[in-house]
């Protein structure tokens, strides 16, 4: 049964649908991500190849020769040789939630003053568990109807491609790179339509990139200008049913409703590293800042109401301390992210609000400002030898925002905390053969599953890349579920 339209517009008022999300494998710290509740994503976009990822991604004052270049195209010149990779990986979310599995084949490429990259990915998305609005009895058990065979699995296209060049002997070197990427699903949105009969995703995402990047006796300087643009179609089909009075039968119609999802980012990003002492630590740092546009936002059936467009500015600012000593590598990073988001609903008529006054058509009804306080840390080992690789390490995500929200029908205001922890523990093994490389990386994400509301019960479930604003009605629960990624990494040099 749905709610009254004033609390579904309580409930889930300030829904900002996915920002930027076709890259957020390439984005490490340059995407902020937005996130109100603890929702479990899986590893959707994790479509590349780290040499820092079993070490929890630590990447402040330490280099990435393989990630880098993607992140920052000029950073293509630490590639010492052409190689050709692949990287296959595999993640699930537990208690049915989904899962995914991507094949992703990559090649890097050096001369004297160029560099260069391309990527391409194929991906395979399965649908996690969705209620159903009716079900049947079959010999006395109760099931849902069949999925769809496009319901059960979806495909996603991934492309990369990067391209540079060092200025000479200055240390200096350019590069631009684009992302583009072809989305039949992406994980979890079916948990977001729980009463829908079928579920229909289309859409695509592209992120441009242009980057600098200054490397003079090991003291480094990078800048990057980002544009990310994001745009899905989701084609919703409902059974409605009303009770026929004359032959006391059912009579059931089919409904459908087409959302549109679209978020527009831009961002700026500056990193410094340097060498602080001969014994091999290293310190650096990082700042970045996102605005993201919201010009269009899903009507998903958890708030059921038009939604309007919104704004938010991210900012982050990152220190990190490594050292190098022999076959060993440490690293720290630590992240603190402010960020503010507004969100409102526009009228679509001109209307009174129960204290007489009127709302005029575009004028907005309920207003929601968010303030967030995000900090994240990475902690990693590595040891390495001729022969043999090994690395062990941790990220941890702390959440924590404030809610303040403004009812202009109902006249109402109300504040809301919410705050939690995701861990990611991770593991990592490298065997180097005359011929080939062959790596294998395990993490497993904790503190994050299936939210909801615990006044109403109502779960709020989604799990969309980089950004999920919701302003829920009263203190958020959680079913949690674990999140267990592999990727197996082979690197083949071009020679």
């Amino acid at each position: 049964m749905h709610a009254p339209l004033r609390y579904r517009r309580l409930l889930f008022a300030a829904l900002v649908g996915t920002a930027p999300v076709a890259v957020a494998h390439t984005a490490a710290g340059q995407l902020i991500s937005l996130k109100t509740v603890p929702v479990a994503t899986g590893d959707q976009f994790l479509t590349l190849p780290s040499e820092r990822l079993g070490m929890g991604g630590v990447a402040i004052a330490l280099d990435d020769a393989l990630l880098d270049p993607w992140v920052n195209p000029a950073k293509g010149s630490l590639i010492e040789e052409s190689a050709l990779l692949g990287s296959p990986t595999f993640y699930g979310v537990s208690n049915g939630n989904g899962g995914g599995r991507t094949l992703p084949i990559s090649a890097l490429f050096r001369s004297d003053r160029g560099f260069g990259g391309i990527s391409f990915a194929l991906q395979q998305i399965e649908r996690g568990n969705r209620g159903g609005a009716f079900f049947f009895p079959v010999d006395a058990v109760w099931i849902g109807p069949p999925a769809r065979l496009n319901e059960l699995s979806a495909t996603n296209v991934y492309a990369d491609g990067v391209i540079g060049l060092e200025l000479g002997e200055t240390g200096l070197s350019l590069g631009a790179g684009v992302s583009w990427a072809g989305l039949d699903a992406l994980d979890g949105v079916e948990h977001l339509y729980s009463l829908a009969d079928g579920i229909v995703q289309s859409g695509h995402a592209v992120d441009y990139r242009l980057g600098v990047f200054s490397n003079r006796n090991d003291r480094q300087f990078e800048a990057v200008f980002i544009h990310n643009r994001f745009d899905m179609t989701h084609d919703v089909t409902y059974i409605d049913w009303n009770w026929d009075e004359d032959d006391m039968i059912p009579i059931f119609t089919t409904r459908l409703e087409v959302n549109e999802d679209k978020t527009h980012t831009t961002g700026f990003h500056v990193g410094l590293a340097r060498p602080i002492t001969e014994s091999g630590w290293r310190v650096g740092g990082t700042w970045t800042v996102n605005r993201k546009s919201h010009p269009k936002i899903p009507n998903y059936e958890i708030m059921n109401i038009p939604r309007d467009p919104g704004i938010s500015w991210a900012y982050d600012f990152g220190v990190g301390i490594a050292k190098s000593s022999g076959p060993a590598t440490f690293g720290i990073d630590l992240v603190f992210e402010p960020i503010w988001s507004d969100t409102w609903v526009e009228a679509e008529a001109d209307t009174t609000s129960v204290d007489g006054a009127t709302i005029r058509k575009g004028e907005k009804t309920v207003e929601n400002e968010f303030f967030f306080t995000n900090v994240q840390m990475r902690l990693g080992l590595a040891h390495e030898t001729e022969r043999l690789g090994f690395q062990v390490g941790v990220e941890v995500r702390s959440y924590d925002y404030s809610l303040q929200q403004r009812d202009n029908l109902a006249g109402t205001n109300r504040d809301q905390d919410e705050s939690w922890m995701e861990w990611m523990p991770s593991v990592g093994a490298k065997v180097k053969f005359p011929e080939f490389e062959l790596g294998y990386v395990g993490r497993m994400t904790t503190g994050s599953g299936r939210p909801g509301v615990q006044w109403t019960g109502a779960r709020a479930d989604a799990a969309l890349g980089a950004d999920f604003i919701v302003a829920p009605s009263g203190p958020l629960t959680l079913q949690e579920a674990r999140v267990l990624t592999h990727q197996v990494t082979v690197s083949i040099p071009i020679r």
